[in-house]
């Protein structure tokens, strides 16, 4: 019979969590692009920044009055000849 060795079990779960890397050849076996862990969170923590920054920028504008230039009407009794 077997015994339970708890080692085997450590190190099947640590090689789980070396981490991944992603890579995309083409037909000639040439390196296109690769993807990291790094790259991923720079692109989540990026497109998150941006996310925010556009929605904080909507409701500053909405929010702001008209720039459009509306002239003041002039009385006619102060216009000069």
């Amino acid at each position: 019979m077997n015994k339970f060795d708890s080692t085997q079990l450590r190190t099947r779960l640590h090689s789980t969590r070396e981490g991944w890397l992603v890579q995309i050849y083409n037909g000639d076996r040439r390196l296109l692009w690769v993807l990291e862990p790094s790259h991923a969170w720079t692109f989540f923590w990026g497109f998150g920044f941006g996310l925010l920054l556009a929605v904080g920028w909507f409701n500053l504008a909405s929010t702001s009055p008209s720039t459009a230039y509306s002239p003041t009407p002039i009385p006619t009794e102060m216009w000069v000849d």
